[in-house]
C-alpha cells in the first residue's frame, strides 16, 4: 500500500470553523487534486477513508466539512440545517469556495488539475462551484442532483458525471430537471442510474436513525466508486 500523509485542516466558512480532512500521496511533487464533499449528515470517517483512498491513487484529497466539525445524526436537525442551505446557492458556493481555497493552498496541489466530487449535499455544492464558473477538470455527484438558477449551468467548464439510485424517493423530480438543465446548457454530462438502489446507497449502514428511502447497496456502492475513480482518471491523469 502506498504511504500517505493525513492531517486535519481548519478554515472559515458559513460563519463556522470548518474542520476538513486532508490526505496527501507519497512524494513531494505537485499532484492532481480532488475536493470531496459529504452527505448532509456531515464529514465522517466514510469520507475520510475515501480521501485516503484517493491519496493512495496519487491525488491530493480534501474531504470538506459542512457543519463546523459536527456530524448531524439526528435527521430532523440535519434537515433543519441542510434544506435552507440547499435552497441558497450563494451559501453553498461560499462553503465550496472556502474548501477549494484550502485545497489550493496546499503546496502539493496542482492548481490546474482539480476535480470536485460530492455525495448528497456535498455533491450539490460541487455542482454549484461549476455553475459559478470555477475552473475544475471534472464534477461528480452521487444522489445530489440539485438544479441551479436558470442559465447558470452554461458556466460549467468541465465534464459532469452523476449517479443516482433508481428507487431513490428523493431524487426523481430533481433527476429530470437536472438532465434537462445540463442538456440545455450544452454541458458534457453523464448520468448513471443504479438499478434497485435507494438514496445514499453508497454509504455504509449507520447506527442511528436515517430518513425514509435511505439504504445501503453494497454492489452499487462499489460500482459508483469505480465510476468516480474512472472519471478522475479520465479528466485528471489521462494526459500524464
Amino acid at each position: 500500500m502506498t504511504t500517505i500523509t493525513t492531517r486535519t485542516v481548519e478554515y472559515l466558512a458559513d460563519g463556522l470553523t470548518m474542520i476538513g480532512h486532508l490526505a496527501l500521496p507519497a512524494g513531494v511533487d505537485r499532484r492532481p487534486a480532488v475536493l470531496l464533499g459529504p452527505e448532509g449528515t456531515g464529514l465522517s470517517d466514510v469520507e475520510r477513508r475515501r480521501a485516503d483512498a484517493l491519496a493512495e491513487l496519487g491525488y491530493v484529497a480534501l474531504a470538506f466539512d459542512l457543519h463546523g466539525g459536527r456530524y448531524l445524526d439526528d435527521p430532523e436537525e440535519m434537515l433543519a440545517r441542510c434544506l435552507p442551505l440547499l435552497a441558497d446557492p450563494d451559501r453553498m458556493r461560499d462553503i465550496g469556495h472556502a474548501a477549494l481555497d484550502t485545497l489550493r493552498a496546499e503546496p502539493r496541489t496542482d492548481p490546474d488539475r482539480i476535480a470536485a466530487v460530492g455525495y448528497g449535499t456535498g455533491g450539490a455544492i460541487a455542482l454549484e462551484l461549476g455553475r459559478a464558473g470555477v475552473d475544475l477538470r471534472a464534477i461528480g455527484t452521487v444522489n445530489g442532483l440539485i438544479t441551479g438558477r436558470p442559465g447558470e449551468a452554461a458556466r460549467i467548464r468541465c465534464p459532469v458525471w452523476a449517479g443516482v439510485g433508481s428507487e431513490d424517493p428523493i431524487m426523481p423530480p430533481a433527476q429530470r430537471a437536472f438532465t434537462a438543465e445540463m442538456q440545455a446548457a450544452g454541458v458534457d454530462w453523464r448520468l448513471v442510474v443504479y438499478g434497485g438502489a435507494l438514496h445514499a446507497f453508497h454509504h455504509p449502514p449507520v447506527d442511528h436513525a436515517a430518513l425514509p428511502g435511505v439504504g445501503h447497496h453494497p454492489r452499487h456502492a462499489q460500482r459508483a466508486w469505480h465510476d468516480v475513480v474512472g472519471l478522475l482518471t479520465e479528466c485528471l491523469t489521462s494526459a500524464e
